[in-house]
């Protein structure tokens, strides 16, 4: 693929400050992951050795009435847990991608792409796109600038003027929201199929038709989900972590919920939808409000919803790649988080007015089964978070170690996951990652819960240093 081959290039070719700044975060990666192995089979050791002093602590407890409580609390949790991964695994299993159509069956697709703040990177993704393997004369490619602060709109141009006809662009006034410049794209787009691409993402050569083949194949598709990989993996460490994280949730995760037709959430990275599902919601998209305020966020969760209610299945396909840029410092990384957070709250609120109803034929249990794990894990975020508060405090050593082996142990399934579909090496990260998560992350669904009713994006806004230098770097 041409845009990806010409990143690798660039990479080879890049200034000593660059190549510098790669071997100091390779050193880094080294550094680690030694580090991470030597805590996990520390801690694995401290709590072999502190074995009769954890069973004495154990023993104490099950002396009391609230101790005996925990127990029986903590062993159905973990029971609930090893049973709904069960559960996944089993339709993971029965997971099967759609191949593509011919040229012939493929129909109009339109690819919207809305752009705020990316600068040069929507200009990458528009070419990209029209690198696809789809035929011209089916394709319509739409990017709309939302009012953005930087050079995006300069970016366009160019690539319009290199694309011509290939590309059509649009400026909105004021920014409104990525939810108001899909629903301009909506509008404009004239596509059987409409498909979703982030600005700052580049696509497969042959994304496109493998994302559109199930809309041929299964009347019953209203929208399907591509496979988001990280663009910037070898950046940072965060990325890196990220990565192989990406590579678990879409996957297996979502193939398992594809499996049973109710993926939860199409990325907004890298969407289909059919027309007619689009269609039938789009008023009541974006006119979506969440506790009185006009919902600003969550669009693509929302417009999952929105289908899936109207009884249609959403998919999975895994061949269907799409490489995104991902936060690399944990500031934007747990507002990204937190907004992603806040969407799923809004929308496990939303999906519970129909999902137990008879929303589409066949059997819904699945579905329902999967909103009910998205409840526990929203209902047991304070009592956790707590029960972790209370435990640092009375028991530190037990916690740290128990926490750190179950760690090797869970982190374990990811890592083995990645290795056999990818690359042994990276999927050495997920260790790191989840450690990093449990101790720097493990806020963001409380506070996510607490904030439910902010619709701020919180990382596209520029500083004023940024725009001072963005202005500097387009007069020159």
């Amino acid at each position: 693929m041409e845009i990806l081959r010409s990143l690798e290039m660039k990479a080879t070719t890049t200034s000593f400050a660059d190549r510098l700044k790669s071997r100091i975060i390779n050193a880094s990666s080294s550094f680690v992951l030694f580090g991470t192995f030597l805590l996990l089979f520390g801690a694995a050791s401290l709590f072999y050795f502190l074995q009769p002093y954890f069973e004495e602590i154990h023993l104490e407890r099950m002396n009391t009435v609230w101790g005996i409580s925990l127990m029986i609390t903590g062993i159905s949790l973990l029971a609930v847990k090893v049973s709904f991964l069960g559960y996944i695994l089993y339709l993971y299993l029965r997971y099967k991608i759609i191949d593509s159509v011919s040229d012939d069956e493929l129909p109009m697709c339109t690819v919207i792409v809305p752009a705020y703040n990316e600068g040069e990177l929507v200009y990458k993704t528009l070419y990209s796109l029209t690198e696809s393997d789809y035929p011209i004369e089916k394709l319509q490619i739409i990017s709309i600038d939302d009012g953005s602060q930087d050079d995006t709109w300069q970016w366009m141009l160019k690539a319009k003027k290199e694309l011509g006809d290939r590309v059509s662009i649009y400026q909105q006034p004021e920014n409104k929201g990525k939810r108001h410049a899909l629903y301009r794209g909506f509008n404009i787009g004239i596509g059987d199929v409409f498909i979703t691409v982030d600005s700052d993402s580049i696509v497969k050569k042959d994304t496109l038709r493998v994302m559109v083949s199930p809309f041929v194949i299964n009347d019953e598709c209203g929208a399907v989900a591509g496979n988001v990989r990280v663009l910037n993996r070898d950046k940072a460490l965060i990325p890196r972590m990220l990565n192989v994280s990406f590579a678990f949730s879409f996957e297996f995760i979502r193939s398992a919920q594809s499996a049973i037709g109710s993926v939860l959430c199409t990325p907004g990275a890298l969407s289909a939808y059919r027309r007619e599902a689009v269609m039938n919601c789009r008023e009541a998209w974006i006119t979506q409000t969440f506790m009185g305020q006009v919902s600003k966020i969550g669009e693509d969760r929302a417009m999952t919803n929105m289908i899936l209610k109207q009884g249609y299945k959403i998919l999975f396909q895994r061949k269907a790649y799409v490489y995104t840029n991902t936060p690399e410092r944990y500031k934007n990384l747990y507002k990204m988080f937190i907004r992603w957070e806040r969407s799923n709250i809004r929308e496990n609120l939303a999906m519970s007015r129909f999902a137990f109803g008879n929303f589409r034929e066949g059997t819904k249990s699945g579905t329902r089964i999967l909103l009910l794990n998205q409840w526990l894990k929203m209902i047991m975020a304070y009592p956790a978070t707590l029960l972790m508060l209370f435990f640092i405090s009375t028991y530190p050593i037990l916690f740290f170690s128990a926490t750190l082996l179950s760690i090797l142990i869970l982190s374990s399934i990811q890592a083995i996951f990645y290795a056999k579909k990818h690359n042994f090496s990276e999927s050495l990260w997920a260790y790191p990652y989840s450690i990093f998560y449990a101790f720097t992350l493990f806020w963001i669904t409380p506070y996510a819960i607490a904030t439910a009713g902010r619709g701020g994006w919180l990382t596209r806004d520029l500083t004023k240093k940024e725009l001072e230098q963005q202005v500097i770097t387009t007069v020159s």
